[in-house]
This record gives C-alpha cells, structure tokens and sequence, in this order.
C-alpha cells in the first residue's frame, strides 16, 4: 500500500470514531436536559411579579446567590445570562429567564410569571397587553438576497 492511502484510511477511521463519540455524548445530554426539562415542569408556581430590569449578565455579577454561583460548572461562570430583576411581593430578587422568552418580557410591568425556583418559564401579561419584542434589523446581504429575489418574481424566504 502507499502512504497516502494508509494516511487516508486513518483519517477516516478517526473521522468515524468521532462521530460515534460525538452520536453517544449527544445522547447523553439530551437525556439528561429531558430529566431536568421534567424537574422544571413538576417544580413550576404561578408567581405576579413586577418586572424592574433584565439584562445578560456574568454569573458572578448577576446578584444570585452565592450557592447558586458556586453550583454552575467552572467553564459557564463566564458566559452570559438573561438576568431578570423582579420585585416579588415586598422581596427584590435576581432571576434566571428562559432563553426563549428573554425578549419577551416587559420591563417595568407587573406580570404573571411560570417560575420554578429561580428560574423563570413563561410570562404573561397582568394589567394591559404584554407588547411583542421588536423585530431585529436585517442585514445587508439579507436584504441584498431579498431584493435580488423581488426582482427575479421568487417569494422571499423566511
């Protein structure tokens, strides 16, 4: 055989034993999001909370407690979280907001939340509508694509 296609077999052979890896650790952790997705939904109350300010934050700035900062695994205590600061009956508290309804939420409004310990589920609106975020801007070569798309007679993507 030559070198080349005993470096290409290798290649390969490493190639598929990581995503065999990759397929089995995949496994895993959707597993274990499953599980604590249930813990959520068996832990969750229905609390009327007055939302004061979110932001994304640095854990160790966010103003959680302090056991809650030293639970979080070593490489997450850098990245940024959606932060809510909410007054709950006469207690301010610091919460962790779900990811997909961190736009969401209305600041300086009073809501009905889904929380399940200190993290936030759902909000919905107590006095008055709860007003839909504002779409992002698009792009330039979004709006380049959509342009060339008008002018050739073809229906925009979404």
């Amino acid at each position: 055989m030559s070198t080349g296609t005993i470096v290409l077999i290798c290649v390969l052979v490493a190639l598929v034993a990581g995503i065999v890896v990759l397929y089995f650790v995949g496994k895993r952790a959707q597993k274990k999001q499953a599980e604590q997705q249930e813990m959520l939904e068996s832990n969750k109350q229905t609390i009327s909370m007055l939302i004061i300010d979110k932001k994304r934050m640095k854990i160790k700035e966010s103003g959680l407690p302090q056991m809650v900062i030293d639970q979080t695994p070593k490489m997450l205590r850098g990245s940024k979280l959606p932060i809510i600061k909410a007054k709950v009956g006469p207690q301010i508290m610091c919460l962790i907001c779900d990811e997909k309804i961190f736009e969401s939420v209305p600041v300086k409004k009073e809501v009905k939340a889904v929380v399940s310990g200190i993290y936030v589920l759902d909000v919905k609106g107590l006095h008055g509508k709860v007003a839909k975020a504002p779409e992002k801007k698009k792009g330039f070569f979004k709006r380049a694509l959509e342009m060339a798309q008008e002018k050739a007679g073809a229906k925009p993507l979404k």
